[in-house]
């Protein structure tokens, strides 16, 4: 089965966000992919991003939404589309899974907001199951993955084979010039996606925009740690992975004694 993670430049506006996902959406099926994951916050993008604030209205984001439908059933793949909603006066952060008939199958809030975000968003309350063409997955959206690995394990506990993971670091401005992907010197994102799937013995799939400075590049790992495959960093594109959901046993994520806790 292969999957894709996008790798999109920072989006200027809402429709140069769509424009991106519905090639890059393009690029990853013909490669035979059954799903594609945009980084987080993807449309209209993340906030502080260049894009007019009128794109952030209910109305314009829920024409989007319907667009990213219509995208994924014209190329028959299905897509996880991270974007702000609209909710109580504030927004939430959180990705739809929409499927390869174009049908919306639910949402993952952003649950674990970091100290920073308490002023962009508010957070989510519950974790949910996903399954598209017989691939059981969770999602768990930046900071959550990065840094509170509890919400990997509560979907790899539930037989999820992969966990993916829409996220943004880095800059158009201003960063670090990273060259090898998992590097020591690097800033710790990528050692901390390796372990979300090696403590779980799942598959985890991180993707990140194409900025000129990011601080990880899109990446698929394997169950026992490994890296199978990683973005270029700067590279806008599509990264397409074969995966094997019989090596996603979950093995370790199932031996926790959580009456310990």
């Amino acid at each position: 089965m292969k999957i894709a993670l996008a790798s999109p430049p920072i989006p200027t506006s809402m429709n140069d966000g769509l424009y991106w996902l519905e090639k890059l959406a393009q690029e990853a099926a013909q490669q035979q992919a059954v799903i594609i994951c945009f980084p987080e916050s993807y449309l209209p993008g993340y906030p502080g991003m260049p894009y007019p604030p009128e794109d952030r209205s209910p109305e314009k984001l829920q024409a989007a939404l319907d667009k990213v439908c219509a995208i994924a059933a014209a190329n028959n793949i299905a897509i996880i589309v991270p974007m702000d909603w609209p909710h109580e006066n504030a927004y939430l952060n959180l990705a739809y899974v929409v499927s390869d008939k174009g049908e919306i199958l639910g949402f993952q809030t952003k649950n674990q907001l970091d100290p920073t975000e308490d002023n962009l968003w508010i957070a989510g309350t519950a974790r949910t199951m996903f399954e598209v063409n017989g691939l059981k997955f969770g999602i768990t959206i930046c900071h959550e993955g990065f840094r509170y690995p509890e919400s990997v394990r509560w979907a790899a506990q539930r037989d999820a084979v992969i966990v993916f993971h829409p996220h943004f670091n880095g800059s158009d401005t201003a960063g670090p010039q990273l060259t090898e992907w998992g590097h020591k010197n690097n800033p710790y994102y990528e050692k901390a996606i390796m372990m979300r799937a090696l403590e779980n013995t799942i598959y985890f799939a991180s993707a990140n925009y194409a900025s000129r400075f990011p601080e990880s590049a899109g990446a698929i790992i394997a169950p026992d740690g490994t890296c199978i495959a990683h973005e270029v960093y700067g590279r806008t594109g599509v990264l397409v992975a074969d995966i094997d959901p019989a090596l996603a046993t979950g093995l370790l994520a199932k031996r926790f004694k959580k009456h310990l806790l």
